[in-house]
């Protein structure tokens, strides 16, 4: 009993540093997992999938209480449309969707604003590439987008789902949201509440490529508005992703 116990234990040491899931992506899509350190020294798990010859790297960054796992269905959809991404566990999370290490490892999930240093990692580890890269967040993550983005003019795109001001006003996100000048998109769920919060953001937004897609039917918080099995409108919602990253991002 004592061996079998010593065993399993070893087993989860093993795969600590796996994805709780993988994406299941086509053959020509290759997949790896990649650690990465945060300004504090907190070190976060994460996903790399790049089709060949990507035309550019989206960094997937999820909602509280979350982890890597809601982008599962997300990052194949994206890799056939010709986009790398990478997908983390940041330390602001938890159980849904699968867990998350990061948190795992911690011994508990942090703050929103503490999460802002993996997303910022997230950011420098894409910027070696060399390749386009494009942020995407999900509710408190959409958020932190806009203040990095604000600060990286360089960032090519930015699509935020369920955005608002998350942090109180301690840093507000309207000033962010007004410096940008890469294109910007905002979705949410029919909620009023979120659709207005979207609102008052995207109005902020100075660039001329800026869209808010309002959706007529079903519609979930965050990037599960993309997943079909949590709304039923998930195809509307995917049309307009994919046609404000063609104008983002040109195919080749």
């Amino acid at each position: 009993m004592r061996v079998a116990a010593l065993l399993l234990a070893v087993l989860v040491l093993a795969g600590c540093h796996k994805p709780i899931h993988e994406p299941k992506t086509d053959a020509s899509t290759r997949t790896e997992q990649v650690v990465l350190k945060a300004a504090d020294g907190v070190e976060v798990f994460g996903t790399y999938s790049e089709p060949e010859k990507p035309r550019g790297l989206i960094l997937l960054f999820h909602q509280a209480g979350s982890g890597q796992g809601e982008y599962l269905t997300i990052v194949p959809r994206l890799a056939a449309q010709g986009f790398a991404t990478l997908t983390i566990d940041a330390r602001s999370g938890g159980d849904m969707f699968g867990g998350n290490w990061t948190v795992k490892k911690l011994g508990g999930e942090r703050g929103y604003l503490e999460a802002r240093q993996d997303l910022e990692a997230a950011l420098a580890w894409a910027q070696a590439r060399k390749l386009p890269v494009i942020l995407w967040g999900s509710s408190y993550s959409a958020s932190l987008s806009f203040l990095i983005a604000a600060d990286h003019p360089e960032v090519k795109a930015l699509l935020a789902f369920s955005p608002g001001e998350y942090f109180d006003g301690k840093p507000a996100v309207a000033p962010a949201a007004a410096k940008l000048t890469m294109p910007v998109f905002v979705t949410s769920a029919q909620d009023p509440g979120e659709i207005a919060a979207g609102k008052a953001l995207i109005d902020a937004v100075p660039a001329a490529n800026k869209r808010q897609f309002v959706p007529v039917k079903g519609g979930a918080h965050g990037s599960s508005t993309l997943i079909a099995a949590k709304n039923p409108g998930a195809e509307d919602a995917w049309s307009a992703v994919l046609a404000f990253l063609d104008s983002a991002v040109p195919r080749p």
